[in-house]
């Protein structure tokens, strides 16, 4: 019988590295907290401009629904907004303990070295 990945591995430890992968991941994620700057520069927010290439694109699209360029605005439009988003995505880690720090990233590590063990042919 094969273990994990087909190999001679162990599944145990497969499932024990990866649940304690997901557990130091998820209290590693709760410790990040994510904002946003909310479409200021320099004072003005620039929000507004994006959305032109899109409502052009629409209105293109309901004037001919074929319509190759409002198509190409629609998607740019939607693209433009989507990146804006993530662009501006502030993201900071909340004050925590060196020792919960290390607890957090300690259960990563020894998580992904025992799938990785498990996975390697013996």
């Amino acid at each position: 019988m094969k273990g994990a990945g087909g190999t001679s591995g162990g599944l145990g430890s497969f499932f024990l590295g990866a649940i304690l992968t997901v557990a130091g991941a998820y209290l590693l994620s709760n410790q990040v907290i994510v904002s946003t700057g909310y479409w200021r520069f320099y004072g003005y927010s620039g929000f507004g401009i994006t959305l032109l290439p899109l409502l052009l694109g629409i209105a293109l699209l309901f004037f001919n629904g074929r319509s190759l360029w409002g198509w190409a605005l629609t998607a740019l439009g939607v693209l433009v907004i989507f990146l804006g988003i993530i662009l501006n995505l502030d993201i900071h880690f909340r004050p925590t303990t060196l020792f919960n720090t290390l607890w957090m990233l300690g259960l990563v590590v020894a998580g992904l070295g025992l799938v990785a063990r498990s996975l390697r042919t013996r």
